[in-house]
């Protein structure tokens, strides 16, 4: 019986052999691919997480704006340009701090290889005449825009105009010509895609106040009209909440048209 066995093993020993380094092999190729799929996943998900540069951090709709970014799981680096320190830390938040944002050259190497830029910064028309507001409506996004374009020409701009800007350039209404003339040449940049949000009335929530006291002190009286107004046209009075959150998803999947009225930023939020 020993002999038969000893026979037996002998006979069917290369065979198991064999047997065993082909599953062995196979096992190693599956972990292989699985661990091949696993880093393809994971290149795929880090990828999708965006970095976005902000100017404009410091107004009440950029402070909105920042908010939302810092909170969305699909931001990864938040880089706020601006000419004064936020004073506020974050895992996420970066700062340039620089007083002349009209010439960023210097910084191209720390603005490079971003994903989009919300462009929330500018002036109010009252008091001033149309050289000044031309200067800090238009020549200064334009700056910004045209060097961005270069470092990022896949990155997506969105720049917050507002309701009444006229796109024929044309108009009697200055703040609303310069707009219109920034608008256009925004368009026409080679960015992978631009947006304008034409803002109307918005609503600070989270504790986030204006700049101007003047705006503050209209919200102060105004906040009760705004609110019966958003109850039964909430397409028109959005949040700065509301603001931020629709700038990010514009960024993520984009929008139906460049030009986002008060209604198509509302439809954006509810899609």
């Amino acid at each position: 019986m020993p002999l038969l066995f000893r026979q037996f093993a002998f006979f069917v020993y290369p065979y198991l052999s064999s047997f065993d380094v082909c599953i062995r092999t196979h096992v190693h190729s599956i972990s292989v691919v699985a661990g091949l799929h696993a880093g393809v996943f994971f290149l795929s998900w880090s990828r999708r997480l965006m970095k976005i540069i902000l100017f404009g951090a410091t107004g009440m709709i950029g402070q909105g704006v920042l908010r939302e970014c810092l909170l969305d799981p699909g931001v990864d680096v938040v880089l706020s340009v601006s000419r004064s320190s936020l004073h506020q830390q974050h895992a996420k938040l970066q700062e340039l701090v620089t007083p002349n944002l009209a010439d960023l050259n210097a910084f191209a190497s720390q603005l490079t290889g971003f994903d989009a830029c919300f462009y929330s910064l500018g002036a109010s028309a009252a008091g001033m005449n149309e050289e000044n507001y031309r200067r800090i409506n238009y020549d200064l996004p334009l700056a910004v825009a045209n060097l961005l374009v270069k470092l990022n020409p896949q990155m997506t701009f969105i720049y917050v105009s507002g309701r009444g800007t006229d796109s024929t350039e044309k108009g009697r209404s200055m703040w609303a010509r310069v707009k219109g003339q920034t608008e256009n040449a925004l368009l026409r940049l080679p960015f992978k895609a631009a947006y304008m949000f034409r803002i109307g009335a918005v609503l600070p929530l989270h504790g986030i106040k204006s700049k101007t006291s003047l705006y503050n002190l209209f919200y102060a009286v105004g906040t009760p009209l705004m609110l019966l107004i958003r109850k039964f046209s909430p397409q028109y009075v959005q949040t700065t909440e509301e603001v931020g959150k629709a700038m990010v998803i514009a960024a993520k999947r984009g929008a139906p048209k460049p030009v986002l009225e008060t209604s198509d930023i509302f439809h954006l939020l509810n899609s």
